[in-house]
């Protein structure tokens, strides 16, 4: 600590603003603006004369000039000519700041005022010329924007323009087009018809550009967006994003959505003038849409880039955004006019020739819109309607004398069952529809047996169900397995015995089916996986049977071997599928072991034992070395990458059991410290958050805890950078619940200990979230780890005057758990403590006086800590008496009377010494201090 720590106390103790201002000038004259900035802002808040607080407010403005924080520049001199309109230093720095933020002609009006209070000012008036000629310069910009788009449009439009200045002008098109004035020039100018124009030519990178525009011209503003629409048509729009080109389909479906934005009201209205006065009605036209949108979905001429598009538009833009919302009325309009619609979707079949145009994302992004309809409603009536209207769809489509057609009924189910699951189980309840799954499952088309399998293996997820299959549908998997030559339908088959063994809580007679070896069958998982020649719907499949497989130690130590399977199975979690996304975690959940097992009671081990019972034992390869290998292997192949990926999958992909199963990976990869880095350097300090926020109660803490590892040990500047640090502060604290390990509880306190030594702000945090009391209760906890972490932590949270003044406050007993901890045994506990009553004393001069009314024990206590072995503890010993006599001359004298004097005469008598002088000169400072008062005489004179 030494003098720099003393100064630091004593500047706690400054509360004089004139005092503070003048810091601040100093600080400013020598080009520390940083400094200067927190004088001036400390003397604002004790200063309470009008007067000063307008030069303060105008100081700081100078200081935020210098540091090119021009907004926050003219918002201080704004207050300061609040408070005095003819203050001429504040109104100069308001037009320099004004004027680099672009806002010219109110940066004119201050200088005109500068001007007219000192006409002779060189100065103002050079300022005047300049921002005049600035202003006739834009005007003039501005009105030359016609010429400008005009041009443009010609040389888009003309066939033998240069490739080079075709492109520019597109590029300028748009930029332009995101520019309110420049969108305004465009529309008013005919634009819309022009970049009509654009699009119908048919080529590629015109329709692009054109495209863009729109969407930049509708951003923000109803009434053009309105406008536009109508011009355009929706069925054009809708037209335009089917088409089979990723970019174009993209670009149209931001513009109906910016379109969209714009009718529900959420874009950033800055624009006003005659708008005002108009009344748009936008439910109309919402439904126009809505209505173009489902129409699409059973559209053949849409390619299954736009029915994707068409999907992603209705999943965002149809369901409420928060449930507390009651009008749900969007989502009734589509069940009513497109429910139908989007389970044909759901129930397309690829391999049939009559399919409609899909991409391997568009059935799953039905049953996920189909899910968050049905979340979206808000009673039993509306929930009945949307069951009927399924039940009605399939029944229409169960034919015995088509079976083409019946597929389809069963292919719908299958969806459902991946979107609103309990309705899904419903739905298989229908009469007839588990028996005809069983039935197509024998069927000799290879056809059935795809559709049939798939649709088993989603029913199956339920026991009860499964009950039903198992008994039935067992055997015609194993008959499919091992008759089938088509790869699609083996690794189904794979698939539904895995599941159907788990579901069955066995894997008996997958292991025999397997001859004694899942080895064979997850080898055969990974060919698949691995197998880029063969689509990445069917290879998904391949995934959730490793899911299954990797149960077993054998298989999952062979798996993190396998680079190649690793890496495609990380590739494959980047698409937007719920039943990857929860496949891939599961198998990264059994390679790191990070399921939960039951402890085995060796009493009852030995009863099992005695009564010949199978005992379950620890596979070799499940022990502890094995594991962290294959963690170091994870690690190594980029896991944390495709995990943070993971992370960012919309919610109705990312169920909660998904990120549960995430969150446990995660703290599994943390175990090591010397791992933390890659982890974070990787994103997954990013990552974790919102796992900690939402999921499972196991999930939140399970990623909270796997925080509060990287905390504890990381610069929180580089593992949370910016703001997200204060959103770690929240999980961390949830883990001080009494409820939580030993383990979490310490680590949790070790990652606030390192937060709280940060910054102010982020004392304020951890104080907001409540989480002093549980500090204070670890304080006194029996477990040395726990006590001694607490009290390092109350240690960086006393520098906080919110803290302090809890310290102070009457009928508590803070203060005095501080000073008893400073007579601890262990040592680290009594640096800790004695650090923090350092700090509290030389804040606060009350808690000086009162230390000495807390406990009898309080003289004795200090005087162990100046004659401590551990100097460390002895300098912080001697800070505590040099407060005490600084606050007090009747304290000092009382101090004096006792043997804390001799102890402080036989310190300071030392001769220096460089490894303890901070310890000698701080004894010199406490007898300097009590000769000042007159209590002692000098060495001298004694």
């Amino acid at each position: 600590m030494g003098h720099k720590l003393f100064f630091f106390l004593k500047a706690l103790q400054m509360e004089d603003p004139i005092q503070l201002k003048e810091e601040g000038n100093k600080y400013f004259q020598a080009n520390d603006y940083e400094k200067a900035v927190q004088s001036y802002t400390q003397a604002m808040k004790l200063n309470k004369d009008k007067a000063l607080q307008a030069v303060l407010y105008r100081n700081r403005a100078a200081c935020f000039l210098k540091k090119e924080e021009y907004a926050k520049a003219a918002s201080d001199a704004s207050r300061a000519i609040d408070i005095n309109a003819s203050d001429i230093k504040a109104l100069y720095r308001r037009s320099q700041a004004l004027e680099r933020l672009g806002k010219l002609d109110q940066a004119f009006k201050d200088a005109q005022k500068c001007a007219t209070i000192e006409p002779h000012n060189k100065n103002f008036q050079e300022t005047l010329r300049r921002l005049g000629a600035n202003i006739q310069e834009k005007l003039r910009i501005q009105f030359s924007t016609d010429s400008r788009v005009q041009k443009m449009f010609e040389i888009l439009l003309d066939e033998n323009s240069e490739k080079e200045k075709r492109e520019k002008a597109a590029n300028n098109l748009i930029v332009l087009g995101r520019e309110e004035a420049g969108a305004e020039r465009i529309f008013q100018n005919n634009g819309v018809s022009l970049l009509l124009q654009l699009i119908e030519t048919k080529n590629a990178e015109l329709i692009l550009a054109a495209v863009r525009t729109l969407s930049g011209m509708c951003t923000g503003h109803k009434a053009r967006a309105t406008a536009i629409l109508h011009y355009l048509g929706i069925d054009n729009i809708c037209m335009w994003m089917s088409v089979d080109n990723e970019e174009i389909s993209l670009a149209v479906c931001n513009l109906l959505q910016t379109i969209t934005d714009c009718l529900l009201g959420q874009g950033k209205e800055e624009h006003h003038g005659k708008e005002e006065a108009v009344v748009l009605d936008t439910k109309k036209d919402l439904r126009m849409i809505t209505m173009c949108l489902l129409d699409m979905l059973v559209s053949k001429k849409v390619s299954g880039q736009g029915r994707d598009r068409a999907l992603n538009l209705l999943n965002k833009n149809i369901p409420r955004k928060d449930l507390k919302d009651h009008d749900n009325s969007r989502t009734i309009f589509v069940i009513d006019n497109g429910l139908k619609k989007i389970l044909k979707v759901v129930g397309q079949i690829p391999e049939m020739p009559d399919c409609l145009p899909l991409t391997e994302n568009t059935q799953l992004t039905a049953s996920v819109l189909l899910n968050k309809l049905y979340d979206d409603l808000r009673c039993d009536p509306e929930r009945d309607n949307y069951r009927v209207i399924c039940e009605d769809y399939i029944k229409s489509k169960i034919d015995p004398q088509d079976m083409d057609k019946t597929l389809h009924a069963i292919q719908i189910v299958s969806g459902v069952l991946q979107g609103p699951f309990d309705l899904g189980n419903k739905l298989l309840g229908m009469k007839g529809v588990m028996e005809m799954m069983v039935a197509l499952c024998g069927s000799e088309r290879e056809i059935d047996q795809l559709v049939a399998v798939e649709a088993l293996i989603h029913a199956s997820t339920k026991l009860s169900r499964a009950t039903f299959i198992i008994s039935n549908g067992v055997t015609l998997l194993k008959e499919i397995y091992k008759k089938t030559k088509n790869e699609k339908i083996k690794i189904r088959a794979l698939v539904g015995l895995c599941k159907l063994g788990s579901a069955g809580g066995t894997d008996y007679g997958l292991r025999q089916f397997a001859e004694g070896s899942t080895e064979k069958l997850a080898k055969q998982c990974r060919k698949w996986l691995c197998n880029t020649s063969i689509d990445a719907r069917t290879r998904k499949w391949a995934v959730e049977g490793l899911a299954y497989l990797t149960l077993d130690a054998d298989v999952k130590d062979d798996f993190v071997e396998d680079e190649p399977a690793l890496q495609a199975m990380f590739q494959l979690a980047k698409t937007s599928d719920k039943t990857i996304l929860y496949s891939v975690a599961s198998a990264l959940v059994n390679c790191t072991n990070s399921y939960d097992t039951k402890e085995l009671v060796p009493e009852l081990v030995q009863l099992a034992k005695f009564s010949k019972q199978h005992v379950p034992e620890e596979h070799p390869k499940d022990k502890k070395d094995f594991v962290v290998k294959r963690v170091k292997r994870l690690l190594k192949a980029g896991v944390v990458s495709a995990l943070a990926c993971m992370v960012k999958a919309d919610s109705a992909i990312l169920t909660d059991q998904s990120k549960e199963l995430i969150a446990r990976v995660f703290l599994a990869l943390c175990e090591d410290p010397k791992d933390r880095g890659t982890i974070v350097a990787q994103g997954g300090g990013k990552a974790l958050i919102p796992l900690a926020v939402e999921g499972t109660e196991v999930g939140k803490i399970k990623a909270s805890h796997a925080l509060a590892k990287i905390a504890a040990i990381s610069n929180p500047d580089m593992a949370f950078p910016g703001e997200r640090v204060y959103e770690v502060v929240r999980p961390l604290v949830s883990l001080l619940n009494t409820e939580r390990d030993g383990l979490q509880n310490y680590e949790a306190l070790l990652g606030l200990t390192n937060f709280s030594g940060r910054s102010d702000k982020l004392r304020m945090k951890i104080v907001k979230e409540r989480a002093l009391p549980d500090i204070e209760n670890y304080m006194f906890e029996n477990h040395d780890q726990l006590r001694q972490a607490a009290t390092e932590c109350m240690c960086n949270l006393v520098v906080n005057k919110e803290v302090q003044e809890r310290f102070v406050a009457d009928g508590n007993d803070r203060l005095k758990l501080v000073v008893l901890l400073c007579g601890e045994d262990d040592e680290k506990v009594q640096v800790a403590a004695a650090g923090a009553l350092a700090m509290l004393t030389a804040a606060q001069k009350k808690l000086c006086s009162k230390m000495t009314e807390v406990t009898t024990q309080w003289l004795e206590i200090l005087q162990r800590l100046c004659l401590h072995d551990n100097m460390e503890v002895q300098h912080r010993g001697l800070v505590i008496a040099f407060n005490l006599i600084s606050a007090d001359k009747e304290l000092a004298k009382k101090l004096v009377e006792t043997e804390l004097l001799e102890i402080l005469t036989y310190l300071g008598k030392q001769e220096d010494h460089p490894k303890k002088q901070h310890v000698i000169n701080i004894a010199r400072d406490c007898l300097t201090r009590c000769i000042d008062y007159g209590l002692i005489k000098p060495l001298s004179q004694a």
